[in-house]
């Protein structure tokens, strides 16, 4: 089996696994696919995947970032990505895919593909592992998302790290979420938070 159904059907069985977490969506036996990223962070584990509700797709985007904390602080950027949810465009019915997010920051206000484009493929900006004594990890930093007429959304995220390559892009739209974070660790502790980001194309 190649390896993308692999990583395809060992997400579904995730979801099989977390009913009641998601909004309406069965993917069993469905054409859904996942595009991801070569370049995320290595800590942290996969949460709950999240759609948006059956007949709507992702148009809209907000960020939860923390702002840079100053020399000596522990910095974590980025720690969330809501998808904004609608039906043909329509930004009004307040729906939204989230998965799990980090506990720092705050959330920027919403970004919209123009002219009622869908979301079809994102970019993550990541500072690899420092692994220095004195080095603050802080894994991924900002995320760029494709529109399907090609504008781009760039979250307000920090400038460390490097960006890396687009993923591959979703036949018609983006429909779901799931986000690798690594937990608090306490008091004291090198926190990363958000490290990596998967996204469910509509089937």
């Amino acid at each position: 089996m190649p390896r993308g159904q692999i990583l395809l059907l060992l997400l579904l069985t995730g979801l099989a696994g977390t009913a009641g977490q998601g909004q309406e969506w069965d993917l069993g036996g469905s054409d859904a696919s996942v595009i991801a990223v070569p370049n995320g962070g290595p800590w942290g584990d996969w949460a709950w995947p999240e759609m948006c509700p059956k007949g709507s797709y992702a148009s809209g985007v907000s960020f939860k970032v923390e702002a840079p904390q100053g020399v000596m602080e522990d910095d974590t950027a980025l720690n969330g990505i809501r998808l904004h949810c609608s039906r043909g465009g329509d930004p009004s019915g307040g729906y939204t895919a989230e998965s799990q997010s980090g506990r720092w920051g705050h959330w920027s206000e919403a970004c919209w593909c123009p002219h009622r484009g869908r979301l079809v493929g994102f970019a993550l900006r990541v500072q690899p592992p420092q692994r220095g004594l004195l080095s603050d990890e802080v894994a991924a930093t900002s995320a760029r998302f494709a529109c399907s007429d090609g504008h781009v959304l760039e979250g307000p995220g920090s400038t460390w790290g490097q960006w890396g390559s687009w993923s591959p892009q979703c036949p018609r739209a983006v429909c779901g979420i799931q986000t690798r974070q690594e937990p608090a660790r306490g008091l004291k502790r090198d926190d990363t938070a958000l490290n990596d980001l998967r996204l469910f194309c509509c089937p």
